[in-house]
């Protein structure tokens, strides 16, 4: 029976494995993922924005649907508007109820005419099934199946042509493209979850192994490290991405109105096409959502430096800096009144600011406003004061071009 209760390994546990120093563990859908392979953070988190970092995303969900009806399925269950996503581009999403209220995000590709791969979180293939009844449409879980890997940083393109069969220069931010990689097949996107130039490699799990040899030998010359979850965190925080779990409750999960969130109170307003023709889920509480604006928003926290330093100089400490982004929930006031939180909070070793992802009630959210963030000194709580900012934080002149 304890077979059934244990985590799954990547196709590339043998290599991860041998490198995770610290043998810091997370678990990440259901498998055993490295948080760090170094006893601290410093190396793999620069390693993202000044070289190549190699980051195994294989526990992602990803279902294969083709079929006449596989556009329409996908149209009905996301608010972008499928028909217009062309062969080799990505689409990032969320997906909602019927009430708007986010389940869950991810990617959508098209491969072919017919056939889209999609990325997800959190097991959706009941989901897609239930809404695919009575279309032309064959829904195929990839997850174990396929393996993936996320090479982000500036000289990732480098690493890439390095050791390619084609060159990667002319792939264009959000397309995906075949391509050969230590003589296997794989598909290439330009996609990740650090806000730098990066890439997402998709293969066979078979071919995993070789894949990653391929890519680390490529990117010696380049200062390319295996990096955990936890360097992904801070850099994500830093770019504005959130995190299901984290930074928002998928609305099956939640156990009250109030823990849910809508894709415009997730700052997802750009990726909803209230102007495709036809149905989609969510599409009536959304439509009434962008007709009378959102009562929360997730925005970004700069948290003044000076005044946090006053706090910790008045029991005679310098500031007191976590060593990785904190994943969890911290009051934020505006006037002493609690007005929204923090859902994950990081120091940003690039930008050297404390930023937090923040979610506030209407009007408090507007970029300028002028709110504290609830922190902890000497087991005191204090309040250290801060600029509600827009998102990103940080999205460097490279990441597009």
């Amino acid at each position: 029976m304890t077979e059934l209760y244990q985590l799954k390994r990547t196709p590339f546990h043998e290599r991860t494995a041998a490198l995770c120093l610290p043998q810091n563990w997370r678990r990440w859908a259901g498998h055993i993922a490295v948080g760090s392979y170094d006893l601290g953070l410093e190396r793999e988190y620069w390693a993202i924005r000044n070289a190549a970092a190699l980051i195994d995303v294989s526990p992602l969900m990803k279902y294969l649907i083709e079929g006449p009806d596989a556009a329409r399925l996908l149209d009905k269950v996301t608010p972008r508007n499928i028909q217009k996503l062309a062969i080799g581009q990505v689409y990032y999403t969320g997906w909602c109820d019927d009430d708007g209220k986010l389940l869950d995000d991810g990617t959508v590709t098209r491969l072919g005419e017919q056939s889209f791969r999609l990325t997800s979180a959190e097991p959706a293939l009941r989901w897609l099934a239930m809404n695919a009844v009575g279309l032309r449409v064959r829904i195929t879980e990839r997850t174990d199946q396929m393996a993936a890997l996320s090479l982000q940083g500036p000289k990732s393109r480098a690493v890439l042509n390095r050791c390619c069969g084609t060159t990667v220069d002319g792939l264009k931010f959000f397309r995906m493209a075949p391509n050969v990689l230590a003589d296997r097949p794989v598909t290439i996107s330009r996609t990740g979850y650090t806000g730098d130039l990066g890439y997402e490699i998709w293969m066979d799990a078979a071919d995993a192994l070789p894949v990653w040899d391929a890519l680390m030998d490529a990117g010696g010359d380049y200062g390319i490290a295996a990096c955990g979850i936890l360097a992904m965190d801070m850099a994500r925080v830093e770019a504005g991405l959130f995190m299901l779990d984290v930074d928002y409750t998928a609305a099956t999960h939640a156990w009250i109105p109030g823990q849910k969130s809508s894709p415009y109170e997730m700052g997802l307003g750009w990726t909803i096409a209230l102007d495709k023709p036809g149905y989609f889920v969510g599409r009536r509480a959304l439509e009434r959502e962008a007709r009378e604006g959102s009562a929360w928003k997730m925005v970004g926290l700069e948290v003044d430096w000076e005044g946090l330093e006053r706090l910790y100089a008045a029991v005679g400490l310098p500031p007191q800096i976590p060593a990785m982004a904190v994943r969890g929930s911290l009051p934020v006031l505006h006037d002493g009144q609690q007005v929204g939180y923090a859902s994950t909070s990081t120091w940003s070793p690039v930008l050297k600011k404390y930023i937090a992802l923040v979610h506030l009630q209407r009007p408090y959210y507007e970029p300028g406003t002028r709110v504290s963030l609830e922190i902890t000194v000497e087991h005191h709580r204090r309040h250290a004061p801060g600029t509600v900012v827009s998102l990103p934080f940080y999205e460097p002149e490279w990441k597009r071009k």
